[in-house]
């Protein structure tokens, strides 16, 4: 029942956008005149686009929060896809508020464009602030845009992605100064800065707040570091209390490891052991400058923790059979479930999916978990075939597991692997509700 509950929790988060939309809909109709010029039909389309732009920020701004609930129930990935949709809709909204508001007024008033410029941004209260906002909206969108941030540095695109909560403090005030459904309404004006207050409050009790008592709380910092493979080592970490983070197997940790030249960045590390009142481990691929540098953390660096976040837990599984498919070094959440997945004994099936052999990571602790649990795992180590992964092709998957088509199956690995695992898990009859990934690369 548990799996039925998380996998429509995300439509229970889609109705609640909706039922605010609706109510934002109603208010604008209920405080709106019809329109007797064409120029007035400008303005008043401006200024429901405004109403949503702003909307979308308070929505925006509760995904930035990063709140355990949906982190857990509707997963990190998905939660990250709709935070780049949101931000994409609200730089396009809010383009489109500035354009029909300019041209509606310079319409209504029979001014020129130029001179209707001139008259918002000095003539309105913090219009000239709004614009700046909306310029970096624009600005983060468009190094968010998927062809510009593969060629980004990661610490380039967070710097500039804080730029976003500036550039929503630089648009509030207008909405409340300016706008048509706020001036003249009290209770409305009172409940949009009670909306953003609210978001605001989640964010900063989540993002910072949260993070800062857990410094204190559990005092995490590094215990050892054990190399596990080429460019891949295994970090402990030690604390108080590591029972009360509520940390599940397949979850992870935001860290911010106090170092002089990491402690400005958090990063997403995946538990690669199940956690346990005594230690929790995380195992890192040098994949840029600051992967790299973790692989000479030195012991006792303090550690700075947010979450545990995501949705790849045993609460998932409907079923007694499972099939774990991991790929390199996305074994790590696969091996914490390994561990302690429930399933019926000779039904709990891992294969690892992996270059060359020196790549394979924890190859003695699986099998020692395999031996233990009356598991089986399987090691396919090879470079893949032209076009597709063989290794993973449907009747190679029937021939590993029979039964696969009646087991819950996880993923964890590079995206074309997972995507090939995807379907030819299909074609094998694992229906969708019953396959539970992960992307990570957010």
């Amino acid at each position: 029942m548990r799996a039925l509950i998380v996998w429509h929790s995300p439509w229970l988060v889609w109705a609640g956008v909706a039922v605010g939309a609706g109510g934002l809909t109603l208010l604008w109709w209920t405080s709106t005149l019809p329109p007797t010029s064409f120029g007035a039909q400008l303005t008043e389309a401006g200024r429901l686009t405004g109403l949503f732009a702003g909307y979308l920020v308070v929505i925006l701004l509760v995904l930035m929060a990063r709140l355990p609930l949906l982190e857990r129930q509707v997963g990190t990935d998905r939660l990250a896809r709709i935070h780049s949709m949101v931000g994409r809709y609200v730089v396009c909204v809010t383009v489109a508020h500035m354009v029909l508001i300019w041209l509606g007024y310079a319409l209504t008033a029979h001014a020129s464009l130029g001179a209707e410029v001139t008259d918002l941004l000095t003539g309105y209260p913090y219009v000239l602030w709004a614009v700046i906002g909306a310029g970096l909206f624009v600005l983060v969108g468009t190094v968010s845009a998927t062809a510009i941030r593969s060629r980004v540095r990661y610490e380039t695109w967070y710097l500039l992605h804080l730029l976003t909560y500036a550039g929503i403090a630089l648009a509030f005030w207008h909405q409340i100064l300016t706008g048509a459904q706020f001036v003249p309404n009290a209770v409305a004006r009172w409940g949009w800065i009670g909306a953003y207050a609210a978001a605001t409050a989640l964010l900063v009790w989540y993002r910072l707040l949260v993070p800062i008592r857990n410094v204190w709380r559990h005092r995490l910092e590094v215990a050892a570091v054990r190399t596990e493979a080429p460019g891949v080592v295994s970090i402990y970490l030690t604390g108080a209390r590591l029972d009360e983070l509520g940390a599940e197997a397949g979850q992870f940790l935001r860290l911010r490891f106090l170092t002089r030249n990491a402690w400005w960045q958090s990063h997403p590390y995946s538990l690669s052991a199940a956690p346990n009142p005594s230690w929790l481990r995380v195992t890192i691929k040098a994949l840029g400058d600051h992967t790299e540098q973790l692989q000479r953390i030195r012991v006792g660096t303090r550690v700075l923790a947010e979450g545990p976040y995501g949705a790849l837990t045993a609460r998932r599984r409907s079923r007694h059979g499972v099939v774990l498919i991991a790929g390199g070094v996305g074994v790590t959440p696969l091996r914490a479930l390994f561990e302690s997945l429930p399933a019926e004994e000779g039904r709990l099936t891992l294969i690892y999916r992996a270059s060359r052999h020196e790549d394979v990571v924890f190859r003695h602790e699986l099998d020692e978990i395999a031996a233990d649990r009356r598991a089986v795992v399987h090691y396919l180590v090879g470079p893949p075939g032209p076009g597709q992964e063989p290794a993973l092709h449907p009747n190679w998957l029937r021939r590993l597991v029979p039964d696969v088509a009646e087991r819950d199956a996880y993923l964890c690995g590079p995206g074309g692997m997972m995507t090939t695992a995807m379907e030819s898990l299909r074609e094998c009859g694992v229906p969708a509700r019953r396959i539970h990934h992960e992307d990570f690369n957010f």
